[in-house]
């Protein structure tokens, strides 16, 4: 009998790009970083490799820190950013205010996270003003210090370079710090096409937590800050906070592979490809609704929960996701996913729901 296309279980495996594992060219990159002996603590060749060049992919200066986690990186640059009496606004459903166990209040000493609504995961520069304009300029109130966005959403949507910029208005004028939550920077870059200055410094981002975990490296991610100046003590914080790497050459391979010869937006645009062609196989299957755009590597799906429990039942594996429009399930697409696990998801939904 020959052997299905998806009984491996990886296949049926849709929860998070979280569960995929790593792309060869990181492996590589691993290996040869494990040979011979340099010196320790991030002042390896590696991370001065990559720190250039990341100045020259974002055609700015800047500095980098290496950190373990993506809740790490937010944690202690939004702390490096915003006092225990200040207040970071935010999407409500955004991964700090969300997912991250008060990582963000814990390290900053108590800073607030003020939630903003927003449709399809993303704030918008009017609700930020609107926002700022209450009076909390007495010491009863937390102060607003930062807003924080997320590229690509929680919601698989995506900021385009014109809406971060009317935000980075909005953190100028009222002298806030501007940081992104950038665990899929390479999802949202690859869906949006542009470079990555025009959503990040050019239109204001003074911080960004930029990841490569959730698209094929073992574990890398980090804090970039490109105003160099913000920079100044966070080497600190991080050592305090318990992510300062001994042997930082091994993070640092990680991001080299990554960034050699474009190989973070040629994972990402196939995981986002991925997204796409399951959105395009639902089209037109009666009951089945998608949630949210899908723009990057993120579906969520409003499917009769009949559906829902033979999905299940065959093994597909997802997450269930609370939607007050019904019963809705999250398909997180990653850096390895095939057309066949694709379309195999797809044919399965299709012949429960017809």
């Amino acid at each position: 009998m020959s052997e299905s296309p998806m009984s491996d279980g990886r296949h049926f495996d849709f929860r998070s790009d979280n569960v995929a594992g790593v792309a060869p060219e990181v492996l590589t990159a691993l290996a040869a970083a494990a040979g011979g002996s340099v010196t320790s603590y991030g002042e390896d060749p590696i991370t001065q490799r990559v720190e250039a060049r990341l100045k020259d992919l974002f055609g700015h200066d800047l500095t980098l820190f290496t950190v373990a986690t993506g809740s790490a990186a937010n944690a202690l640059a939004l702390a490096h950013l915003v006092p225990g009496w200040g207040a970071v606004l935010c999407h409500r459903e955004a991964h700090i205010a969300t997912d991250e166990c008060g990582a963000p209040e814990f390290f900053s000493s108590g800073a607030k996270l003020a939630p903003l609504d927003g449709a399809h995961g993303k704030i918008t520069a009017e609700a930020a003003a609107a926002y700022l304009a209450r009076d909390t300029r007495g010491v009863h109130h937390s102060q607003p210090m930062a807003i924080s966005i997320s590229q690509s959403t929680e919601a698989g949507t995506c900021y385009t370079p014109d809406e971060v910029a009317a935000i980075g208005a909005v953190v100028r004028k009222h002298g806030l710090k501007f940081h992104m939550d950038g665990a899929r920077f390479a999802n949202g870059l690859a869906s949006l096409r542009c470079s990555p200055a025009e959503v990040t410094w050019r239109a204001g981002v003074d911080a960004l937590s930029f990841g490569v975990t959730k698209n094929g490296a073992m574990a890398a991610e980090a804090v970039i800050f490109f105003d160099t100046a913000l920079a100044q003590d966070f080497g600190y914080r991080r050592k305090r906070g318990g992510h300062l790497f001994s042997k930082g050459r091994f993070a640092a391979a990680q991001f080299d592979a990554q960034l050699t010869d474009g190989l973070w937006l040629r994972l990402a645009a196939n995981a986002n490809a991925m997204a796409s062609r399951i959105a395009q196989g639902l089209a037109g299957i009666p009951g089945v609704s998608l949630l949210h755009p899908v723009e990057a590597n993120e579906l969520f799906v409003l499917m009769p929960e009949r559906v829902i429990e033979s999905l299940e039942a065959a093994g597909f594996l997802f997450y269930r996701w609370p939607a007050d429009e019904g019963p809705c399930i999250r398909l997180v697409t990653a850096f390895d996913t095939e057309a066949a696990h694709a379309d195999g998801l797809v044919a399965a939904i299709r012949q429960t729901a017809r």
